[in-house]
């Protein structure tokens, strides 16, 4: 899908749409996802733009623990329309802070 660039953080997709753009659709991801889950997302691992919308991975410490190595992290997959409204979201993964993937 083409889009443009426009005002005010929207692209415009070929069939008119505006979609917002993709440092928006990366805030928007972490900023509605804390607001579901009532924690802090930590940050936003991965963002494609769907033929919907918007498909974003965001990394949340879901139990804070002493040392922080231990702390229990959550890899959540985010989905957002056009405009940036959460429309779902589910945990793919749950792996503590200091591991790292082989």
């Amino acid at each position: 899908m083409a889009t443009t660039e426009s005002e005010g953080g929207k692209d415009t997709a070929e069939n008119g749409a505006e979609r917002i753009t993709a440092p928006a659709a990366m805030r928007q991801a972490a900023g509605q996802l804390a607001e579901m889950l009532h924690h802090t997302p930590e940050s936003v691992s991965a963002l494609k733009a769907t033929d919907n919308g918007w498909s974003a991975d965001v990394e949340v410490v879901e139990l804070e623990r002493i040392p922080a190595t231990t702390s229990v992290m959550a890899s959540y997959r985010v989905q957002l329309d056009e405009q940036g409204r959460l429309v779902g979201y589910e945990r793919t993964r749950r792996y503590t802070k200091g591991q790292v993937d082989r």
